[in-house]
């Protein structure tokens, strides 16, 4: 993806195995493309539960030593890319506190868009946060119900939220999931088997994490829903009656890993088909089609498939790039994108390019990258993008820019076509990655690209990021 938006988070439960602690870690590490600022573990004993978080990758935070400090059959994992609250320790999750319904955690993927009106309600009554993450608000709701079990409070917190929220809740006993009434973001449901027990619960932001681990996928977590598993099995109630469904279309156009079922749906095939459409839609007079590595992958595979010309990986992406890195003090242009991506020259040389990626923000690494091909010797550069143009913030769990740095909201194609510099530039339409992703019952949202959002916009800032008038 270029000028890439903010990851969401991920998040991961386990219940019922008695390395419940690796087993968390083991599924953020899979689900570390959700979340590269930091991450964090809650592990329950049955009697007290325990955090350890951190900024940084999964793999820096959780050693052997460090899981040795978390022991039990239950845990719940975070890694965080911040959609809400600053990049700062405090606000990673898992939050855990004390409170007159016991030791609890939370950890959370969404935006709950009226946070901000509940955190002043909160601070009138007295409640004190320790951080700028609208998933505190939750636990603050959760120790000033008046309801006597952890169940009963949840639910009623969970009835005051508005916005996009898949929810991971640790007690001493138990874990608790839920999700949004609409189902912005996705939640599946597995099933780990125990060697000569009773099998184990699982839950995770998406199935790949369910691999790692040879859980086996159930189900998802449905919008409105709570599940409890305990000491007396699992509980699935309805806490909320289903609204109408705004499945998150971004978790099939770039978040999610191509290996994963979101929403019952495997990404891969949307993927693919999102490039089959792209090519039907928009063909190139081209040798070969490349794709902006990895999210690129798998469209630029349907593009190629579609219009008959040879799939090529002309880019070659660095993945050991860490968090921070050296500059040389001289200034060398484009660096950051030199550092991620260098073209294979041999394959481009000559050639007239297609160049697939799956969206374009605010249109500078765009531009990078297809100066890049240049250089490297292509003859044309045609790009592709496999989803409409990004024309509206997100407010649902993507930090998205606001609306005067999309490039797509205050520029036409052929504007964008020239700023990036590329012979020509085309989109997926709205009505075929409808059809990529097999919505035919209106269940997805697409907010990005409509302007349309399914929740009310409910703060000033809010309205001022999307560019309305107040």
């Amino acid at each position: 993806m270029t000028d890439k938006l903010h990851e969401e988070c991920g998040v991961v439960a386990i219940y019922g195995h008695p390395e419940a602690s690796k087993l968390a870690y083991l599924s953020l590490y899979a689900l570390q493309h959700r979340g590269q600022e930091s991450a964090g573990i809650s592990a329950s004993d049955g009697q007290d539960i325990r955090t350890t978080k951190s900024m940084g990758h999964v793999a820096e935070i959780f050693t052997n030593p460090v899981l040795a400090q978390l022991p039990g059959k239950l845990a719940i994992g975070h890694t965080r890319y911040s959609t809400a609250g600053d990049t700062v320790e405090r606000n990673a999750q898992p939050f855990s506190v004390s409170c007159n319904k016991g030791r609890i955690s939370v950890a959370h993927n969404g935006n709950i868009t009226n946070a901000q009106e509940l955190r002043a309600e909160l601070e009138s009554q007295g409640a004190i946060f320790q951080a700028s993450s609208d998933t505190e608000v939750i636990l603050h709701l959760v120790a000033h119900s008046r309801e006597k079990t952890l169940p009963l409070a949840l639910r009623e917190a969970l009835l005051r939220l508005e916005g996009a929220f898949s929810l991971v809740f640790l007690a001493e006993d138990r874990i608790i999931v839920a999700r949004d009434p609409r189902g912005f973001r996705p939640l599946a449901v597995g099933q780990l088997e125990n060697s000569g027990g009773k099998p184990g619960w699982v839950f995770a932001s998406e199935t790949c994490a369910f691999d790692l681990i040879s859980a086996v996928y159930l189900y998802d977590c449905q919008p409105g829903e709570m599940i409890s598993v305990g000491p007396e099995g699992v509980v699935r109630e309805r806490y909320a009656p289903e609204k109408p469904r705004s499945q998150c279309v971004f978790e099939h156009v770039y978040f999610s890993r191509p290996d994963s079922l979101v929403f019952g749906r495997s990404v891969q095939d949307s993927r693919e088909l999102m490039g089959r459409l792209l090519a039907i839609e928009a063909p190139a007079p081209a040798d070969i089609v490349v794709p902006v590595p990895d999210s690129g992958n798998a469209a630029a595979i349907g593009y190629g498939s579609e219009s008959g010309l040879p799939y090529r990986q002309a880019l070659i992406r660095n993945h050991y790039v860490g968090r921070t890195f050296i500059e040389p003090s001289q200034a060398i242009r484009d660096f950051g994108v030199k550092l991620k991506l260098n073209p294979v020259r041999s394959l481009l040389e000559g050639k007239s390019v297609v160049l697939v990626d799956d969206s374009i923000v605010r249109g500078t690494t765009s531009r990078k990258i297809v100066r890049m091909v240049r250089q490297a010797g292509a003859r044309e550069v045609h790009l592709r993008i496999s989803c409409p143009p990004t024309v509206s913030p997100c407010f649902y769990g993507v930090d998205t820019p606001d609306k005067r740095e999309l490039i797509a909201a205050n520029s036409s194609v052929e504007e964008i076509r020239k700023f990036v510099e590329a012979d020509s530039l085309a989109y997926l339409s709205l009505g075929a990655l409808e059809r990529a992703v097999q919505d035919t019952k209106g269940e997805y949202c697409y907010a990005c690209y409509t302007g349309n959002y399914p929740t009310e916009i409910v703060s000033v800032d809010q309205l001022m990021r999307a560019g309305r008038k107040i």
